[in-house]
């Protein structure tokens, strides 16, 4: 069992950055994978990133390199999503979800997602 806090989210300006952290407790391996997804109103569930407990395979989506980047502190159990030159349409829920690699998503722990409203 995985239990997965996100926190970090908030109101900030276009153009300002953010810090979201996945916090993990329980029993997980060094293989597993945390991932990043976001849903805005309306709109369907979007992947953002992902990462290993170990640190392998950083990956940020296409549409978001450059902007986005994914770490993990392993000592504190945790995976940042940095988010730099914030734009409106970044506004969603974003969760993350722990899980074995080439397993489903909807299959993952998942945290209970944390708020990012940038506006114009």
């Amino acid at each position: 069992q995985v239990q997965l806090v996100e926190s970090g989210g908030g109101l900030v300006q276009a153009g300002a950055s953010l810090r979201l952290s996945c916090t993990a407790s329980g029993r997980f391996f060094g293989n597993y994978l945390v991932a990043w997804f976001r849903q805005a109103p309306g709109k369907e569930r979007e992947f953002v990133a992902t990462i290993s407990w170990s640190g392998a395979s950083p990956y940020v989506t296409d549409s978001m390199k450059g902007r986005f980047t994914i770490s993990r502190d392993n000592a504190k159990n945790t995976v940042y999503l940095q988010m730099n030159s914030l734009k409106p349409e970044d506004t969603a829920v974003y969760s993350c979800a722990s899980g074995p690699p080439g397993g489903s998503y909807d299959g993952y722990y998942w945290g209970q997602g944390t708020q990012v409203t940038v506006s114009s």
